[in-house]
């Protein structure tokens, strides 16, 4: 089992990082590996995306919620990967952004790219590039109002 521990300080309040993680279908914008994520139901996505240079999907299960501080996740397909992603407010409008994953690698590609750093450089480039996302918009995009309706 491997696992990954990753935080990262983003200059926006963190109601709004909260709010654009919730962003699923955007993480294409952000995420180099994934192509595409799909809202199944309010606790259910559909990935699709590209590992080691070949093309997978997998399922992901929303299993505890607390709005506005932290999301954890688990692969429907794969127990053994699962994870966490927190939100902190911090001073001056910043959030610490801290994500904890757990994972086995299966495939001889990803063993490999586990064991070259590969999947620690990517999730590193990922949180960079959601850092960046926030910070150019100055607030979530798409969906309602976070003050008006709870998220999905």
């Amino acid at each position: 089992m491997a696992s990954l521990h990753k935080s990262i300080e983003i200059d926006a309040l963190a109601q709004v990082a909260y709010h654009q993680w919730l962003q699923y279908e955007e993480f294409s914008e952000f995420m180099d590996n994934v192509q595409e994520v799909r809202r199944i139901d309010d606790t259910h996505l559909h990935w699709r995306g590209v590992i080691a240079g070949k093309p997978i999907e997998w399922v992901t299960e929303v299993v505890e919620h607390v709005p506005g501080r932290r999301i954890v996740w688990r692969n429907s397909e794969a127990a053994d990967t699962h994870g966490v992603i927190m939100f902190e407010p911090l001073n001056m409008g910043r959030t610490r952004m801290t994500l904890d994953i757990e994972y086995q690698p299966e495939s001889l590609e990803e063993k490999i790219g586990d064991v070259l750093g590969i999947v620690e450089a990517n999730l590193e480039d990922d949180l960079q590039n959601f850092k960046e996302f926030v910070e150019s918009r100055g607030r979530y995009t798409g969906g309602p109002d976070p003050n008006s309706v709870s998220p999905a």
